[in-house]
């Protein structure tokens, strides 16, 4: 397939836009500790998994029952650290705490 090179040039031009985009978008995260608590970071899915030894499926329980809260970034669930210590002090001795707040 042929592609002329002015075709071209404008869709490089415009991946280029979309990359400057995605770059700001990306730095504003970089920058959470204007956003979140000082010492606040986000965990993601898997790591709240591997942390818990739950499956993913234990974790979509705890969010649909109000249980685990949770943000969801561009169709990306997170949770804070806070959140989930809050969690576990709540649901009793079933996880070693002490483990746990080493990762947290």
């Amino acid at each position: 397939m042929y592609v002329d090179n002015e075709i071209f040039e404008k869709w490089m031009t415009r991946l280029d836009g979309r990359i400057g985009k995605v770059i700001t978008y990306l730095k504003s995260f970089i920058s959470t500790n204007e956003v979140f608590d000082k010492d606040e970071k986000l965990l993601d899915n898997t790591d709240l998994c591997f942390m818990l030894h739950v499956s993913k499926w234990t974790l979509l329980r705890y969010r649909r029952e109000g249980k685990l809260p949770y943000i969801l970034l561009e169709q990306k669930i997170y949770y804070k650290n806070s959140d989930v210590r809050e969690f576990i002090e709540r649901t009793g001795n079933y996880w070693d705490k002490k483990a746990i707040d080493n990762v947290l």
